[in-house]
């Protein structure tokens, strides 16, 4: 009785723990972030991103939206310029399950039936998703130097619908690392 009391709480860990996007970042570590206050997005950086102008704008709507909620201010004259770049690929997995060896009557590599060894029971599925990475990089406006460059790894979605909640995890997982914590 007392494991079922502790179960919803033990799925509540196991469902928040598997995010659908892994997550890496490097900084200078030799650069003080505490006197970056504001930002503004670096035009040419972004206009270089392969995709469409759509996920562009939800990009850039994430990030905004991340960075404002963190107290940093969007300027005409920032301290912080963001850019960011993505890269995708296809993803095919080939599954096989129930395969074995043995030995039966079938038919054999002579002619006609005999009995020969054989692979049985064989049954294998193909599946097929992309996989995208999402660059956030952060550059010292004045110095025109990347402070920190912060990285999401997962898979993507075709379907409209989705597309928003997708960007939006794939950018606030990044963003969570920054700014990096003084260890």
């Amino acid at each position: 009785m007392k494991t079922l009391k502790f179960l919803p709480l033990l799925l509540l860990f196991i469902v928040s723990s598997c995010s659908s996007v892994s997550v890496n970042y490097d900084y200078d570590k030799k650069v003080d972030f505490s006197p970056y206050k504001t930002f503004a997005f670096h035009k040419a950086g972004i206009d270089k991103a392969e995709i469409s102008d759509l996920d562009k704008k939800r990009i850039l709507h994430s990030i905004d939206e991340v960075m404002t909620s963190k107290g940093f201010a969007k300027n005409d004259n920032p301290d912080l310029l963001i850019a960011f770049f993505t890269k995708e690929r296809e993803q095919v997995n080939v599954n096989q399950f129930n395969v074995g060896w043995g030995y039966g009557w079938g038919w054999g590599w002579g002619w006609g039936w005999g009995w020969n060894p054989y692979l049985w029971g064989g049954n294998s599925s193909v599946s097929r998703h992309t996989e995208g990475t999402l660059y956030i990089d952060i550059i010292d406006a004045k110095k025109k130097e990347l402070i920190w460059q912060g990285e999401g790894q997962g898979v993507l979605t075709k379907d409209t619908n989705k597309k928003d909640e997708v960007i939006k995890e794939f950018v606030t997982k990044i963003l969570e690392q920054y700014p990096p914590k003084k260890k």
